[in-house]
């Protein structure tokens, strides 16, 4: 429902909504991932139900308040901006990956139990993080051969010092920039501006692609490698079915889990058509017993 605010008194326009969401979901479970998700965390939060996110829309590139509850059935959605609310909230039913039907999820628990076992310590989780497809390039840029925690402080200041009120610099301005960055990153960062700008990071424009040509377009970005390339199409247009081939990490604690000599394929085949969630899940897990992304051990692939 749109709120345009009393009349004669200037507002940011509002738009609420209600979503059914289909299979588990907790967003306890989502927000406790993302409030430690090194490359976009969350700010500081007030209400325990709910998560408050700021963000630019993929579509106009406005900057977007939301507030995301889970209700009965469902979840609730309020956006605040200058630009299409309604988009906006399709934006973030995506980044919270509340717009896939997960009924079909507990029985990939069923199929593996390793799986299983990690739906049990993350009951209702699904990946969530970054905002944009946009956003995801701009992180795989900024990590590109530095510690994490190093590419979050470059993420921090960009926005800081050229965003909007906790956004993340909107691609014109990121273009125009004169940044002083390591190696060719703002050369990199002005690639991922202007394919911005050109729609090639459109998120729903990408998730109606196949994952494969989405895979192909990204790549063709300048600075986009294979392992960029995963991010912005599984973490950052949150494809739900995409097994990363180029994530060291996860490789680790698949070998640990499930055996060094086992063919990825064949214990991947029980994933389906959640590979990306299970890879995530395994990568959560991985990170509760290690912390080592929250302490920046090592640069991150390219």
């Amino acid at each position: 429902m749109p709120d345009q605010g009393t009349p004669g008194i200037p507002s940011t326009p509002s738009f609420e909504s209600f979503h059914p969401v289909t299979g588990p979901w907790s967003l306890a479970t989502s927000r406790r991932f993302w409030e430690g998700f090194a490359p976009s965390e969350l700010a500081p939060q007030g209400e325990a139900n709910q998560i408050a996110a700021t963000f630019l829309s993929d579509t106009d590139w406005h900057r977007v308040e939301a507030t995301i509850g889970q209700v009965a059935g469902g979840v609730s959605v309020s956006v605040r901006g200058d630009g299409d609310l309604e988009s906006a909230t399709r934006q973030v039913l995506r980044f919270m990956s509340l717009d896939i039907d997960g009924s079909g999820w507990p029985a990939v628990g069923q199929r593996d139990p390793i799986i299983g076992e990690l739906q049990r310590d993350l009951p209702g989780f699904r990946p969530c993080g970054f905002s944009s497809p946009y956003e995801a390039a701009a992180w795989s840029v900024l990590s590109q051969r530095v510690p994490m925690r190093q590419a979050a402080t470059l993420s921090k200041r960009l926005t800081e010092q050229h965003g909007d009120r906790g956004a993340f610099p909107a691609p014109a301005v990121l273009r125009s920039l004169d940044l002083d960055l390591p190696g060719r990153k703002a050369e990199y960062l002005r690639a991922v501006a202007t394919a911005a700008l050109d729609g090639v990071l459109e998120g729903r424009r990408l998730r109606s692609l196949d994952a494969g040509e989405a895979l192909r377009q990204v790549r063709e970005i300048l600075g986009i490698g294979p392992f960029a390339a995963e991010l912005i199409v599984i973490r950052g247009a949150n494809f739900p079915d995409v097994l990363p081939r180029n994530e060291h990490r996860l490789d680790a604690e698949i070998a640990e889990q499930y055996g060094a000599d086992r063919p990825i394929e064949e214990i991947t085949q029980h994933w389906r058509p959640f590979r990306a969630w299970a890879g995530v899940h395994l990568r959560a897990s991985r990170e509760n017993r290690t912390h080592e992304i929250a302490r920046g051990r090592g640069p991150s692939r390219h």
